[in-house]
């Protein structure tokens, strides 16, 4: 089966994919783009990191939600079997803790739904005849010797430290699928998500984006963990969409990288939002982080010649956009002053 390029073409309700982590950051920007397609929209999540969006998305019409922990031995006959009566064409495969916060506090789960969810989601693939659509990220590239990442960069991960429970986690992810696509003919994508933002956040989420946004408005010293010239290529959601669903509708496995081609020290950042928001940046200097990648950038050269597809959006664009999604949730404008 093929997975439309032109999703408007298709009459609404005629074709069904699904998505695990619907509910999530990415899962609700996915999941509206593709009802807004016409197309129904099975999900499958537990809840444990719904989007604040999420609400409004279980009311749309054409979304349907399936709620269980993929890592159970019970869900996996229940998504195989849903995936197959119901014709998913594409089986999305997002769900997993991805802000440091979730995956620390959490790691077992994040081994669990990264290897066992990882098979229910492609078994169910296979079940249905469908595409997986594997969401990997950048962290395989651990705290890469090389700049930007290419595709065929094998990375540089600790395979035992704290964060080893989402880096190595999408590694074995990654291998796999790509082992059931050569034993079992499963018709499989690999994307590498790079720092996506962007509305639908939370702003508990821990990561960078939110905590400079939430520390602004409450107007308190922004946390930056190490000297902040630690780079990150950040990605605004609506481009990161637009990848999947391209990569979809290829006939690339990948492994192939989703995020915007520019690079910016953390300090940058937190020093863009502060201007957006007309605050004075404070920052309280915190210990880096474990493991803490110092360079993250994409190269995108195999996305732009394989999928025609390129991150858009502009960073002050795309961060004006996110806080007005923050500010208009916080219900007030930002305080911080000096």
């Amino acid at each position: 089966m093929t997975f439309g390029s032109d999703l408007g073409d298709f009459p609404p309700g005629s074709r069904a994919v699904m998505i695990t982590g619907a509910l999530g950051f990415v899962g609700t920007t996915l999941s509206n783009r593709l009802l807004s397609s016409g197309y129904r929209v099975i999900g499958v999540d537990d809840r444990s990191s719904a989007s604040p969006l999420a609400q409004a998305l279980e009311l749309r019409d054409g979304f349907s939600l399936l709620e269980c922990d993929l890592a159970l031995p019970a869900s996996a006959e229940a998504v195989g079997d849903i995936a197959r009566e119901q014709h998913v064409e594409v089986v999305f495969h997002l769900a997993c803790p991805a802000s440091p916060i979730d995956y620390l506090s959490r790691p077992i789960q994040t081994l669990e739904v990264s290897s066992i969810g990882t098979k229910t989601a492609a078994t169910a693939a296979l079940a249905a005849d469908a595409v997986l659509v594997l969401a990997s990220t950048s962290e395989v590239y651990g705290d890469p010797l090389e700049s930007p990442q290419r595709e065929e960069y094998w990375g540089n991960v600790n395979p035992t430290g704290p964060r080893a429970v989402y880096d190595e986690g999408k590694r074995y992810a990654e291998a796999l699928v790509s082992a059931l696509g050569r034993a079992e003919g499963l018709d499989y994508r690999i994307a590498r998500l790079f720092n996506s933002y962007g509305p639908g956040m939370r702003r508990s989420d821990g990561r960078l984006i939110p905590a400079i946004v939430d520390a602004l408005i409450a107007g308190t010293p922004v946390p930056i963990h190490g000297d902040g010239s630690q780079t990150r290529s950040l990605c605004f959601i609506d481009d990161t969409v637009s990848g999947l669903i391209a990569l979809a509708a290829s006939t690339t496995p990948g492994p192939i990288n989703i995020g915007r081609d520019e690079e910016h020290t953390v300090l940058e950042i937190a020093q863009a939002v502060a201007t957006l928001m007309d605050a004075t940046l404070r920052i309280e200097s915190l210990p880096a982080r474990t493991d803490d990648p110092m360079r993250r950038r994409p190269d995108t050269t195999l996305s732009q010649q394989a999928l025609g597809w390129r991150a858009e959006t502009p960073l002050v664009d795309g961060l004006a956009k996110t806080l007005a999604y923050f500010t208009g949730e916080a219900g007030r404008r930002p305080v911080s002053r000096a």
